[in-house]
């Protein structure tokens, strides 16, 4: 299953042998906390994007674990040193067991 939500992602095109890139991640997504009540009193379930990772070509280099205070709409920003050219893999995973990928190429000159 998939996470409804198209996430955005920008990562340079391009980088020098060394260089140290900043990449920026976006998901649009509720977090409902489970701490709220619906118009009858009910608890509303929590679901939540609880695990996000990076991977460069194949091989997870960021990975964090988001629990109930984050943010709707989380933003994940980190930085990446450049050694050779590929591609990243993006992953989010929901406590509803859906997930949503986001892929981006780098090109090392």
């Amino acid at each position: 299953m998939a996470l409804k939500s198209q996430p955005r992602v920008r990562v340079p095109a391009q980088a020098k042998a060394g260089e140290v890139i900043e990449i920026k991640t976006l998901i649009s997504h509720e977090m409902e906390s489970g701490q709220r009540k619906d118009a009858a009193g009910k608890t509303v379930p929590r679901d939540i994007i609880n695990t996000f990772q990076a991977a460069f070509n194949g091989k997870p280099f960021f990975t964090a674990e988001w629990f109930t205070s984050i943010s709707a709409n989380p933003y994940q920003s980190f930085f990446f040193k450049a050694k050779e050219s590929g591609e990243f893999t993006f992953t989010w995973k929901d406590d509803a067991g859906a997930e949503q990928k986001a892929t981006a190429k780098l090109t090392v000159a």
